[in-house]
């Protein structure tokens, strides 16, 4: 951690699990700020620590899909059912500036880590609970069903055809971009008052205010938005997918009359700028089969970086259809990597969840890769709350903390 960043000093409880909580973590770990994970040990760690894939090992408790989030973060492993560890809980709170939990409506009261428990020890604390639908509501908040419920899943997928999910728990990350902008504000709050808060997201909250423009399609027009692909319901030809001559995939976002015209003489079509039925982009969505099939005809006949370099000459916006390893061979994305290595020898990359810069140039080259379960427990103890090593030794006999051997 560097002093220098925005957020040195600040100290994060995360009573979070899985994606949405943690997500707001790393993104102030990476800012600056102390970030305590805090690990059941009766479940032994963040269930995702064992989400792998097939060509992932064994033989260590960082996951790919664990590693996504956790950048930056210490690891303390405790047993909050217990009353002892139920204490270490306070005191940490104590000790802390935010905390971040995600329980379902009535856990956090039940487990007594709730706000109004953890204000007694932390008048000035600003506690976030992220929920899936509200605090009235106890259902358990899964991104594939929110995304099925606010609206997403039936809108995404081929015309035709049935509903798909997205292939990224969005719902979870729209609310914990919710999250991180009220805790900032509430910073400033407590900056100017002295007084912390309590913040609540839902991830449907969060999807519905994302709707953006097919909202209002609805909300305006009384048009249900159906599913089509690639396409824009207002703009064509702008998201639909085109097939280069070497079987890859371009995708062109011509918004205004001006860049379509641009687009079709440059594909050496220049009649379709005064054809009646494309000339506008309202009847362009009439016939949008049609001048797509066109536009597919003409693109097909080049290579993906032969019509990309054409299309940018004109000023045309254009880009391929990358896979995952053409994601991070794009020089741009060099800035978002983070590598890290642990003393196993064992190296690990991730992405950055900063993705801003400011006039005051932030690094985060040095932050620590994923934690072990467990690997800081007892340096928390004995830094934090000034436990001795046998106190450390009794509460690890006893069940309530555990603490990783290296």
């Amino acid at each position: 951690m560097q002093n220098d960043l925005p957020l040195s000093g600040i100290k994060v409880l995360e009573l979070a699990a899985v994606l949405a909580g943690p997500s707001v973590g790393m993104f102030f770990a990476e800012l600056g700020a102390k970030v305590i994970k805090v690990e059941n040990v009766t479940t032994q760690g963040d269930v995702t620590r064992n989400w792998k894939l097939p060509k992932e090992t064994a033989d260590t408790d960082i996951s790919g899909y664990f590693s996504c989030v956790n950048w930056g973060k210490a690891s303390f492993a405790a047993d909050l059912c217990k009353p002892e560890g139920l204490q270490l809980i306070y005191n940490l709170a104590g000790h802390c500036d935010i905390v971040l939990v995600n329980y379902k409506p009535g856990d956090a009261e039940k487990l007594k880590v709730d706000y109004p428990t953890l204000k007694k020890f932390n008048e000035k604390l600003i506690y976030s609970h992220i929920t899936g639908y509200g605090l009235k509501n106890r259902r358990a908040g899964f991104d594939a069903i929110i995304q099925a419920e606010s609206g997403f899943t039936y809108m995404n997928g081929e015309q035709g055809g049935p509903p798909i999910k997205m292939p990224v728990a969005l719902m979870d990350l729209l609310a914990a971009h919710q999250v991180k902008e009220a805790i900032l504000l509430a910073l400033i709050h407590r900056e100017r008052t002295g007084k912390g808060q309590f913040i609540e997201a839902s991830l449907f909250r969060a999807g519905i205010s994302s709707l953006a423009n097919q909202a209002s399609n609805w909300l305006v027009g009384q048009t249900i938005p159906q599913r089509m692909g690639s396409d824009h319901p207002n703009i064509v030809p702008y998201g639909t997918i085109f097939h280069t001559a070497d079987q890859k995939g371009i995708v062109v976002a011509a918004g205004t009359d001006k860049q379509y015209r641009e687009l079709v003489k440059a594909l050496g079509r220049p009649e379709l700028a005064e054809d009646p039925r494309f000339a506008r982009n309202q009847d362009r969505v009439v016939h949008k089969a049609e001048i797509n099939g066109i536009i597919q005809d003409c693109i097909g006949k080049y290579k993906r970086e032969e019509i990309l370099q054409i299309l940018e000459e004109k000023r045309i916006p254009a880009g391929g259809v990358f896979n995952m390893k053409e994601v991070f061979e794009a020089p741009e994305s060099e800035g978002m990597i983070l590598k890290g290595q642990y003393p196993s020898g064992m190296a690990i990359k991730g992405v950055r969840s900063v993705a801003f810069s400011t006039n005051d140039p932030m690094t985060v080259e040095q932050l620590s890769p994923p934690p072990h379960y467990g690997q800081h427990t007892r340096q928390i103890l004995r830094e934090l709350l000034g436990f001795a090593e046998t106190q450390i030794d009794n509460l690890i006999n006893k069940g309530v903390v555990y603490a990783r051997k290296d």
